[in-house]
């Protein structure tokens, strides 16, 4: 029992270490940053273009749809990994599901082309 315990150690002090780090940084970039402001600085800046208006503006439904789509899809594609690591020990079986699943990922893919999910107007 306390050997399955000890094997997350690892995972453990790498999260406790991250967390840390990232603590640390902002803590001390706020004691040792510069803490000069003025109306210029504090002011927006867009790719060097004056900002002009209200910046809620709405976007296209087809930028979240995109966006949704790409993570979709990028998800499946991380599956084929940990397949492809233990593709020996997984035989025939695994090959047929991994078949199945890579004929559903491009039916998916075809209802989103024929649907033109991916065309921008």
């Amino acid at each position: 029992m306390q050997s399955d315990q000890f094997d997350y150690f690892p995972i453990v002090m790498q999260l406790i270490l991250a967390v840390g780090f990232v603590v640390a940084t902002i803590i001390g970039s706020s004691f040792l940053g510069p803490k000069r402001s003025s109306k210029n600085k504090d002011k927006n800046f867009e790719c060097g273009v004056e900002s002009v208006g209200n910046a809620r503006m709405p976007f296209s439904v087809k930028y979240f749809l995109v966006a949704i789509l790409f993570v979709l899809f990028d998800v499946e594609v991380i599956f084929m990994y940990p397949w492809a690591v233990n593709f020996r020990e997984m035989g025939f079986e695994g090959l047929i599901k991994m078949g199945i699943f890579m004929f559903l990922l491009i039916v998916g893919f075809f209802y989103v082309m024929k649907k033109k999910g991916l065309e921008w107007e």
